[in-house]
């Protein structure tokens, strides 16, 4: 009988090389390479669209610089806040207060800033806020979840600054609402995108902006923008222009938060899309999509060569109580035959171990450790019980 000790470990030609290591990882790793640079490219291209986006201080295309000087000219101060605390103290009767990026802010910081300007008396332009925002900002309106891509739309109100002003690019988010007193400006299929809700108490109101298009430096001198965003902007002495930021941590949300609420949206799809890229490169490389399908060897395999690879690879697992317990059911599903115990029940300690006394006319609790005993403590121990089922099925098989 053939042990796994008598084998020692060496590497065989089968065994993976660096070269068919690196021949099998190359094409992922290009591919891993490729989804990391276009990411960056990605990521380097929309901070540069996005630079200064909606900041008065930024001369960029998406910058609001030139609307800021031309309120200058009229007499009303700019001031730039990036918290909710300066914001909410900004509030006043005779403050203009401009959120440029509402959806930044968390729910509770929309609730707060809304507690805050609901009675300043003072007016309120929100830019774009989404469906979720303009529920808590603006109670009694909501956003339409189909968008127009409409630019230049025609006033159709009653408003003033949307009547001087005439045509302008708002589109973007339409908005509904059922109160009576608001005034719905610049429809896109019968719903406005500009909105102008007067405050319940105080003389104040609020401005919902379905998009910012009128604000940006590039658009400023297009159809009406520049009368529509000077008359909305600067109808009081102050004008306080909030710019939200993820980094906002002067107003603690006390309530629970997961890890995905912190995150943004933008980096949930790319992870989403190296996740599809990930399982596409799985599918091509998978090397199997069906059943296997069995093939003839092209030569014979010789049953030592698959003794001793099998105890290769035990002995590298250091797994002496697999290699044990292969031995002991071999040695017991071959004597079982011997004694009169059929080989269904050889392996059952009841069936075999009385009838295997009698034939040898030995102690039964000796077989019981030979042959159901734990496994043995090292090799020693692993190479003497192999001598001693070699030694039992000779004493069972001699007449």
């Amino acid at each position: 009988m053939t042990t796994p000790e008598a084998t020692l470990p060496a590497t065989t030609s089968t065994s993976p090389t660096a070269r068919h290591l690196w021949t099998r990882a190359r094409a992922v790793l290009l591919a891993l390479v490729i989804l990391l640079a276009g990411a960056v490219a990605i990521a380097v291209l929309r901070s540069d669209a996005r630079h200064g986006r909606l900041d008065p201080r930024s001369a960029d295309p998406s910058g609001s610089r030139a609307v800021s000087r031309l309120l200058a000219d009229r007499g009303v101060s700019t001031r730039v806040v990036t918290t909710l605390d300066e914001a909410r103290a900004a509030a006043g009767r005779n403050t203009t207060l401009l959120v440029a990026v509402p959806d930044l802010l968390t729910p509770r910081q929309q609730k707060r800033l809304h507690a805050a300007t609901a009675g300043s008396g003072g007016r309120t332009v929100l830019v774009a806020p989404g469906p979720a925002s303009v529920e808590r900002l603006v109670p009694g309106v909501s956003a339409d979840p189909a968008v127009s891509f409409d630019t230049a739309l025609s006033p159709h109100c009653d408003l003033p600054a949307a009547r001087r002003a005439g045509t302008a690019d708002t589109g973007g988010i339409r908005y509904t609402t059922p109160l009576l007193d608001a005034d719905r400006c610049y429809p896109s299929d019968r719903l406005p995108t500009l909105l102008r809700v007067p405050q319940t108490a105080g003389s104040g109101d609020t401005v919902v902006l379905g998009a910012p298009d009128i604000l940006y430096n590039r658009r400023l001198d297009q159809q009406g923008n520049a009368s529509l965003a000077l008359q909305l902007l600067g109808s009081r002495p102050h004008l306080v222009w909030y710019l939200p930021s993820l980094s906002d941590d002067t107003a603690p949300d006390s309530g629970e938060r997961s890890f995905f609420d912190l995150i943004p949206s933008g980096w949930l799809w790319g992870t989403l899309q190296l996740f599809v890229a990930a399982a596409v490169a799985a599918a091509w490389r998978a090397r199997r999509l069906g059943p296997l399908v069995p093939e003839r060897l092209p030569v014979a395999i010789r049953a030592s060569e698959t003794v001793e690879g099998r105890a290769r690879l035990y002995r590298k697992a250091d797994a002496r109580d697999r290699a044990a317990a292969a031995l002991r059911s071999a040695t017991r599903t071959r004597i079982a035959p011997l004694v009169g115990v059929p080989v269904a029940q050889a392996h059952t300690p009841e069936a075999l171990l009385p009838a295997l006394s009698a034939h040898l006319q030995r102690n039964g609790q000796s077989l019981h450790d030979l042959l159901f005993g734990p496994p043995p403590r090292d090799d020693a121990a692993l190479i003497t019980l192999t001598e001693q089922l070699d030694a039992l099925e000779s004493e069972v098989r001699r007449p």
